[in-house]
């Protein structure tokens, strides 16, 4: 019977082991702040602010119950033309503007984990307690917040583990007081003993192994998918280097409204918007050479890199030292990516991929420029075509492709901006 309860214990300690990576694949797939994130967050806030579409604050008291939110977010298009009341009533507030459609693009459990995130909305601010050290005077933080449930579930299976020790123990003192158990079966260490237990329950084992094989292929997928959710090496969202020269984009693009091209003078006739050249600063600061915040310091290592004596005005070329400036935005190799195709064709603001640079001190990626991001702008974007002679062409085709869809506009997935080949060849 002893023996039984031992066997019953290290069942319990495979069966929680499974149980945490269990809860914890299902954790990385149902994480709905995450998902949220990286697919709505582009468009909607968790407060009333109208962004691209409308805020979210009270959204479970506003719509219909039941799987009208799920269908909603799955498929909106979808709801809209099977005559739904609400979901028309949507989209006439919005002007008629259409949400992205997820079918196919974030699974339903995704979805449902969205769904749970808004009905609990973002979980209340760490608190940290700040206090002084009365003899030193330096101040020390100690953040309050939740127990990571893995963690959790951690701890309890160390307590198991050593419950199954004591019960052993115990079967072992027992055992040689009844003289039922062999002195071979007594010595057998921890190792051997659970050794012979996985022998015994191979199919188990087996099953378990299978499942956990899964979890991690589950686990690995949501992780990938995931890329940009967070602010990483992986995708640099909220990356902001130190530059060589401390220019402050809020200076020179937003308080003396010199535009973007200026600098970047190549981004209308080329796929690079360019760094700007020091032949470029020294257009304005061969005579500005004292800012209204750092003086003449940074200036002078502009002319330190165009090998410039302010005192005579004249050029070196033995004194020239580039500038050695850290790029901010990067994209993989294998993406193709035209900034002339976005601001000239297109008529995209620089806003839309490099966020309000005019408000930056310090240049700073704003968006993950991951793939998902890039395909749902493309599938809520509409197409400027209105004026516009390079379109003159495609328009006509779109409208005869599409006629009797009562479509008025058209975004960029429907003229192939989704394709593999587009950015990938």
């Amino acid at each position: 019977m002893i023996k039984n309860i031992s066997r019953l214990a290290l069942n319990l300690l495979m069966g929680l082991v499974l149980t945490g990576f269990l809860f914890s694949g299902k954790a990385l797939a149902a994480d709905g702040k995450a998902i949220f994130k990286q697919n709505c967050a582009v468009c909607h806030a968790m407060t009333d602010q109208k962004l691209t579409g409308p805020g979210l604050k009270g959204v479970m008291d506003r719509v219909p119950k039941g799987p009208w939110l799920h269908d909603w977010i799955k498929n909106s298009d979808k709801l809209i033309k099977s005559g739904d009341a609400y979901a028309n009533k949507i989209l006439k507030e919005n002007n008629n503007a259409t949400m992205s459609v997820f079918e196919g693009v974030i699974s339903d459990g995704d979805i449902d984990a969205i769904i749970e995130y808004l009905k609990k909305g973002d979980e209340p601010p760490v608190t940290t307690v700040t206090t002084t050290d009365s003899t030193t005077g330096e101040v020390a933080t100690d953040a309050k917040g939740g127990i990571d449930p893995l963690y959790i579930i951690l701890a309890i299976i160390v307590i198991l583990a050593i419950l199954i020790s004591i019960l052993r123990g115990v079967r072992n003192s027992i055992s040689s007081v009844t003289e039922k158990a062999s002195e071979e079966e007594l010595a057998k260490p921890f190792w051997q003993e659970t050794k012979e237990w996985m022998a015994g329950h191979r199919r188990f084992i087996g099953v378990c192994c299978i499942i956990l094989l899964l979890i991690g292929m589950r686990g690995c997928w949501n992780s990938l998918w995931q890329v940009g959710v967070y602010y990483d090496e992986a995708t640099d969202k909220g990356y902001k280097p130190e530059q060589p020269i401390k220019f402050s984009h809020k200076l020179h693009a937003g308080d003396n409204a010199i535009a973007c091209q200026y600098c970047h003078n190549s981004v209308e006739k080329s796929r690079h918007a360019g760094i700007p050249t020091v032949n470029v600063c020294m257009n304005c600061h061969k005579a500005i050479q004292t800012g209204p915040k750092y003086g003449e310091k940074e200036i002078a290592k502009i002319y330190e890199a165009a090998g410039f004596d302010p005192k005579t005005g004249s050029y070196s070329r033995s004194k020239e030292n580039p500038i050695q400036w850290i790029k901010v935005h990067n994209l993989p190799d294998h993406v193709y990516f035209n900034h002339s195709q976005h601001v000239v064709v297109g008529k995209q603001e620089c806003t839309t991929c490099h966020g309000d640079v005019k408000s930056m001190t310090v240049a700073e990626q704003k968006q993950p420029l991951t793939m998902t991001w890039c395909i749902d702008c493309h599938r809520k974007t509409e197409v400027a075509m209105e004026g516009n002679a390079y379109y003159d062409k495609l328009h006509a085709y779109l409208k005869d492709k599409y006629k009797g869809e009562h479509m008025k506009t058209f975004t960029v997935d429907k003229m192939g901006g989704i394709e593999c080949a587009k950015c990938h060849y």
